[in-house]
């Protein structure tokens, strides 16, 4: 019975005074290391022209089985189809990616953004919020 005991408390002090076995991180100076595999706030993708990549299928909120996407189409002068109206609610996503999929033109794209917290009861982002995430993230560091 004590030996057990013994043991628990040599393993102890080994990882307490072994520095490199530390597994607290010190965030949020410290930032974590995510999978490759991570799914974060999705994005909408800009194209080489410099806009949306989005035709506003409605593909993604079709799939999206929280419903936490809206989206409403127009055409331009050019009979090219984009979202007047895409919005994202934060707080209903699950990001389990099925609008990732279902996009014909990946034009969104489920990234390492997981820091969501807010002060306000309602966290929708709309089309320039999630354009904005694609733009910070393509600057020049």
């Amino acid at each position: 019975m004590i030996l057990p005991l013994i043991k628990g408390l040599i393993l102890t002090l080994k990882r307490f005074l072994n520095p490199s076995t530390c597994a607290t991180m010190q965030y949020p100076d410290e930032r974590p290391k995510l999978s490759t595999r991570f799914r974060g706030l999705p994005e909408l993708q800009i194209g080489k022209d410099g806009r949306e990549k989005c035709v506003a299928c409605g593909l993604c909120a079709r799939v999206c089985p929280s419903q936490c996407i809206t989206v409403e189409g127009a055409e331009d002068e050019t009979h090219r189809r984009y979202p007047e109206i895409y919005e994202l609610d934060a707080f209903r996503c699950i990001f389990c990616g099925y609008c990732e999929e279902a996009c014909p033109v990946r034009a969104i794209i489920l990234r390492d953004t997981f820091e969501l917290a807010t002060y306000q009861n309602k966290d929708v982002f709309d089309k320039e919020k999630l354009l904005d995430l694609t733009r910070k993230r393509d600057l020049p560091r």
